[in-house]
């Protein structure tokens, strides 16, 4: 069962609280959203779905950046003026593109599957790279489903 409280605000937004409570009357999940939709009796459902997904999409996409070879947590305090914001920039756009991957590259989410873990399989791809040489993209991720390197 979910309970919602519901608040206009000023500035055009509205507060949306939201409780799940179980069986036995426990709250198993609390969570608040500010909104700049309009907020009704029949939407709030809907509302309070969307924002719950948004917010597991966002922290999933920070403990990735954080935790999972991305190396987010790092502080990148070399340079003297601008240098931590290229890195920082350079992994945003390196998660991008993975991100991208994984939906789109059958051969690049066949190579995560058998090599496991995001961070497994950054070191694993460091690895190989460093010792061999692949003549184009295909050719380095069959080798990585396939586990051997590709014929000279």
């Amino acid at each position: 069962m979910c309970r919602y409280a519901m608040v206009k605000m000023l500035l055009g937004v509205q507060w949306l609280g939201v409780e799940v409570v179980d069986t036995g009357g426990k709250v198993t999940y609390r969570g608040a959203f500010v909104t700049s939709l309009d907020i009704r009796e029949d939407n709030v459902a809907e509302i309070a779905a969307c924002a719950r997904a948004r917010w597991k999409i966002e922290n999933q996409s920070f403990n990735v950046l954080k935790n999972h070879g991305y190396h987010l947590e790092h502080n990148f305090g070399h340079g003297k003026q601008y240098l931590a914001q290229v890195f920082v920039t350079q992994n945003l756009l390196a998660f991008a593109f993975h991100t991208v991957l994984d939906s789109v590259e059958a051969l690049w989410r066949q190579a995560r599957s058998v090599l496991g873990t995001r961070k497994g399989f950054f070191t694993d791809l460091h690895t190989i790279t460093a010792y061999l040489l692949f003549a184009d993209w295909r050719s380095l991720c069959w080798a990585m489903v396939q586990g051997h390197a590709p014929p000279t």
